[in-house]
C-alpha cells in the first residue's frame, strides 16, 4: 500500500521554504494575529472570501495586505472594504486575449466597453497584450497621454473607432496627427500611423471611446 505523508504543521516553521495559498473566511483574527501574519509571508497566493477581506482590514493596517483574489458572494463585505481594496488594483494586464479566433478577440474588446461603463470599475487601467501587440480603451472626454519612452515601443500604432461615430478626434505625438477629425468603420480609421520621433506622450482626445493599439517588441 502507498504512503501519502501529510506535515500539516510544516508552514509554520521558519525553515519551512515552499509556498501555500491562504484562505481568509469570515471568522474574527484577533486571537490569530501571529498565526496569520506568518501563513501570509509564507503564502504565494492570498485570498479573501467575501467577509474574510472585513477582518483583515479592521484587525491589521490594509495597505499592508492586500490580496491577490477576493471572492464570494459579496453579500457581507462591508461597501467600503470592498471599495477600498477595488482602489489598490491600479490595473489588470491580460496575457491572451489577443491573437487566435476574431470572435475571442472582438469578445475581449467588447469586455473593455463593459468594464468602462461600470462606474466602480471605471478607475481601473486594463491591458490587452500579445509578444507583438497591446490594446487598451481610451475613455471619452479626457485628454489621455500614453507614455512611449520605455524602449518596449515598436513603430506601428492606431485609434480604431470601434461600435460607434467618434466625432471629434484631436491627438499630437502621432506621425499623421488628427485635428478635430470624426472616425468611424467606413469612414476614417487610424491604421499603421506611428510616433512624431520625439518620444513625449501621445496626446488623445476623443469624443467617444477609442481603441488604441501599439506594437511591441519583447
Amino acid at each position: 500500500m502507498s504512503v501519502y505523508l501529510w506535515k500539516p504543521l510544516t508552514p509554520l516553521l521558519d525553515s519551512y521554504v515552499h509556498k501555500v495559498a491562504l484562505v481568509v473566511l469570515n471568522q474574527s483574527l484577533e486571537t490569530q494575529t501571529k498565526l496569520f501574519k506568518t501563513l501570509w509571508k509564507k503564502a504565494a497566493f492570498k485570498i479573501f472570501v467575501d467577509g474574510g477581506a472585513n477582518q483583515v482590514y479592521s484587525s491589521f493596517d490594509p495597505t499592508s495586505y492586500i490580496p491577490d483574489l477576493i471572492t464570494g458572494d459579496f453579500d457581507s463585505i462591508k461597501p467600503n472594504v470592498r471599495d477600498f481594496y477595488k482602489q489598490q488594483v491600479e490595473r489588470i494586464v491580460v496575457l491572451g486575449a489577443l491573437g487566435g479566433r476574431l470572435d475571442h478577440q472582438f469578445s475581449n474588446i467588447n469586455t473593455l466597453y463593459k468594464m468602462k461603463s461600470s462606474k466602480s470599475d471605471a478607475h481601473l487601467q486594463i491591458y490587452l497584450i500579445s509578444q507583438t501587440s497591446l490594446v487598451f480603451l481610451l475613455p471619452e472626454g479626457k485628454k489621455n497621454m500614453i507614455e512611449i519612452n520605455t524602449g518596449f515601443e515598436d513603430e506601428m500604432c492606431g485609434l480604431i473607432p470601434v461600435g460607434s461615430l467618434c466625432e471629434h478626434v484631436t491627438t499630437s505625438g502621432l506621425k499623421y496627427n488628427l485635428h478635430d477629425q470624426s472616425m468611424e468603420f467606413g469612414q476614417l480609421i487610424s491604421t499603421s500611423n506611428s510616433y512624431d520621433g520625439s518620444k513625449e506622450p501621445v496626446c488623445v482626445e476623443a469624443s467617444k471611446p477609442l481603441l488604441w493599439t501599439m506594437e511591441i517588441k519583447y
